[in-house]
């Protein structure tokens, strides 16, 4: 008898089943691929670059640059480590000292090449000044490759401090360069300017830097007047449009003698001192009729008002004394008359007196 073998079971999927297998599989194709955490980026690109080339030749200058480049911190997405800072500095030291020379060079350059008179040579140097430095700071931002939008977090705030810190400092370089431009002061001219408090200053200027004016006065003191104050304050200037300067010397005479004599004596002793001018000729005007004098004004011209005025009035007034004096004219001393009024006290004082003067002095026996 042969057994007949039992039917075996196959492996048949239900439609479940069928459709949670191609869920998964859907999920599965749709998820991302894990990708590797982004590397912080470095503070100083100058800086990677160079430990590339460096890295290229190998050698002991290669371990050394990887070495002070694992000395590091991460700021954020930035890498900075101590190779970055040193390539930093390196730069800054190199750009300043290349925009220093530079400058220094142009200037020379255009004071040889150009025909400018002294306050066109001096715009010329601050624009070109300017210039320099400003291309520098570009450069060296482009070299460094510094992302300026990564300070945009508190560039604002930033911007603001400086913008209030550097006002003055900036209105006094504006201020410098149109003083340059228009003219309206310049090296060389000798001005009068005066403070809030009223107090006037007399001197020759000297400079014009970026943020004060350098004046020199007759007793050398140096004063540094900011920009903005020549712009804003009322100022003197007595060479910007003639050198010529007219000095007053006042005199006075005595009524006793002849005015028209000591008329020509006051012309020749302003002719005589040694920095006054003969066009135009000095003057005398007749100024009033004084308690004790009559008073003349000696007018003289000079045209060197940067030697002082004090020193002229000194010269004409010593020769004026010598021709008074040879001449016979009185230069009077102030001049009062006293009234006594007429009482007893008055007659027993002048009977003392009297008495006094009368009184034999026993000495004479």
């Amino acid at each position: 008898m042969t057994a007949t073998p039992l039917p075996t079971e196959t492996a048949t999927d239900t439609p479940a089943d069928a459709a949670t297998g191609a869920i998964d599989a859907v999920a599965t194709a749709a998820a991302p691929a894990p990708s590797p955490s982004p590397s912080p980026e470095p503070a100083v690109k100058a800086a990677e670059g160079i430990k590339e080339v460096v890295a290229e030749k190998g050698g002991t200058a290669a371990g050394v640059v990887e070495t002070l480049d694992e000395i590091a911190i991460d700021l954020g997405s930035f890498h900075v480590s101590l190779w970055d800072a040193i390539v930093f500095l390196s730069v800054l030291v190199g750009i300043y000292l290349v925009a220093f020379f530079l400058s220094r060079f142009a200037r020379r350059l255009l004071r040889r090449l150009t025909r400018f008179d002294e306050t066109q040579r001096l715009l010329a140097e601050k624009l070109i000044t300017i210039a320099v430095w400003a291309i520098a700071i570009l450069l060296g931002i482009d070299i460094l490759g510094i992302d300026l939008t990564a300070l945009a977090v508190f560039s604002g705030a930033f911007g603001l401090a400086i913008g209030f810190g550097l006002q003055k400092t900036f209105g006094n370089l504006i201020a410098g360069i149109i003083l340059l431009m228009d003219r309206s002061i310049k090296p060389g001219d000798v001005i009068a300017i005066a403070d809030q408090a009223g107090n006037s200053t007399f001197g020759q200027i000297r400079k014009i830097g970026i943020r004060a004016v350098s004046l020199t006065t007759r007793d050398q003191k140096e004063y540094l007047i900011p920009n903005e104050n020549l712009m804003v304050n009322q100022v003197e200037n007595w060479s910007y449009s003639s050198r010529n300067v007219r000095v007053q010397v006042p005199v006075g005479v005595s009524y006793n003698c002849d005015l028209e004599v000591a008329e020509k004596l006051m012309l020749e002793a302003a002719r005589g001192a040694t920095r006054v001018l003969t066009s135009p000729p000095p003057t005398v005007w007749l100024d009033a009729y004084g308690d004790s004098s009559v008073n003349f004004i000696i007018h003289c011209w000079i045209n060197d008002p940067e030697e002082g005025v004090g020193n002229v009035k000194s010269d004409v007034l010593k020769r004026l004394w010598k021709l008074f004096a040879d001449n016979d004219v009185e230069i009077p001393f102030p001049q009062r008359d006293i009234n006594l009024r007429d009482n007893a006290q008055f007659q027993q004082l002048v009977a003392a007196i009297s008495q006094r003067l009368e009184k034999p002095d026993p000495r004479e026996d």
